[in-house]
């Protein structure tokens, strides 16, 4: 038997379709820890370090079972084909490893429609590894991007399929969480970027400054971009709804909880400002109001086709216990029950996203790599 190969975009396939596999993870037990490969389905994976097929290469081998398809995934591809030959070597018949490594998992995005009209499609695009959605309107010729990944090649390569040019790109508000590819995208397809200037005051590229209130459309036809100021997650926090129907909400709203308002420092008057912004705007949307979230916390929040869309008025019915506060001081002390340390490398993402600084590729992958933690009461303070 020889080893084989896939792709993240494999992966993707073969857990949402739930076939039968064993996933193995060979980096080591601490970087396994912060970030591993999460589907919608029950996965079956162990993580066995591959140092340790290095130093004890039989009891290793032993703590795989046998009789699976064998699926390896590791930092950097070649610890995964190191371990691949040696199960193949030990006589298991169906074992391959996964091309580029992790990071191939961590920049996967994969569309799901979410959403059409007279002349538009509207699409989501899931990225599992960072738990993250960014999305993709469509009418005639022209594309329009709202919170693009810096995985640049998919954004262009999917708007080429579709026939299309892309014109905007859209920031609900300057991510700490991953890296923005709106900048590269105003580079290497010359998309206008409109994002919200509370946020974005500071940045180095030019943009178009997403004032509340104003719309944006496409060339010819096609539905319109209602810009929306929803501060409290951060001051220049930005929904966008579009077509009157379906409402792009960054880390404002989520299908479980809502953002977080303390990752500038700034607790109490960013958690008074998403207050205001609950009971004044998210409160009086339209029940029917299909909210788009930026980020989800784990695959139960899908819908039946897999996607994070939901109608606002349950939002708000399986959000009670938050939407129902009754008052700033309340909130806040929700807020400060479900505080906790933010990511080191948030604060410098920051910094990238507005241009003020660069870092290589490289650094990029790391800094960019592992799930969110954008959302108010994802994890306990505890």
């Amino acid at each position: 038997m020889t080893l084989g190969s896939f792709t993240a975009g494999d992966l993707f396939e073969w857990l949402t379709n739930r076939e039968d596999f064993l996933l193995l993870d060979v980096r080591n037990d601490v970087e396994f820890g912060r970030f591993k490969v999460e589907g919608p389905y029950p996965i079956d994976m162990i993580n066995v370090p591959y140092f340790e097929f290095i130093e004890m290469e039989d009891e290793s081998v032993a703590r795989v079972p046998q009789g699976k398809k064998v699926r390896i995934v590791c930092a950097k591809e070649g610890s995964s084909k190191y371990v691949g030959e040696i199960l193949v070597n030990h006589g298991f018949e169906d074992v391959a490893h996964m091309k580029v490594g992790i990071k191939a998992w961590g920049n996967l995005l994969e569309p799901v429609r979410v959403g059409a009209g007279d002349g538009y499609e509207l699409f989501q695009f899931r990225r599992p590894g960072k738990a993250s959605c960014s999305y993709g309107l469509i009418s005639g010729k022209e594309m329009m991007v709202f919170d693009p990944a810096k995985n640049i090649p998919f954004y262009r390569n999917f708007a080429r399929d579709k026939g299309c040019a892309i014109i905007k790109t859209f920031e609900t508000h300057r991510q700490a969480d991953y890296i923005s590819g709106s900048d590269t995208l105003r580079q290497t397809a010359g998309a206008e970027i409109v994002a919200p200037e509370d946020d974005f005051g500071p940045a180095k590229f030019p943009y178009t400054p997403a004032r509340h209130g104003e719309r944006h459309g496409f060339s010819s036809g096609g539905p319109e971009v209602e810009i929306i100021h929803t501060p409290g997650h951060t001051p220049g926090s930005t929904c966008y709804r579009v077509d009157g129907k379906y409402l792009i909400t960054g880390d404002t709203v989520f299908i479980q909880s809502i953002g977080r308002p303390d990752l500038g420092g700034m607790a109490q008057d960013w958690s008074r400002m998403l207050y205001k912004t609950m009971t004044d705007i998210l409160l009086k949307l339209d029940d029917d109001t299909v909210i788009l979230p930026g980020h989800y916390m784990d695959w139960d929040e899908a819908n039946e086709d897999l996607a994070f869309a939901a109608p606002m008025a349950k939002i708000k019915a399986d959000n009670a216990a938050i939407y129902s506060i009754a008052d700033e001081k309340a909130f806040f002390a929700f807020i400060q029950a479900n505080m906790r340390p933010q990511p080191e490398e948030y604060a410098k993402i920051r910094e990238i996203n507005a241009g003020l600084v660069a870092v290589d590729e490289e650094q990029q992958e790391i800094m960019d790599i592992g799930k969110n933690e954008c959302a108010a009461s994802a994890h306990a303070a505890a």
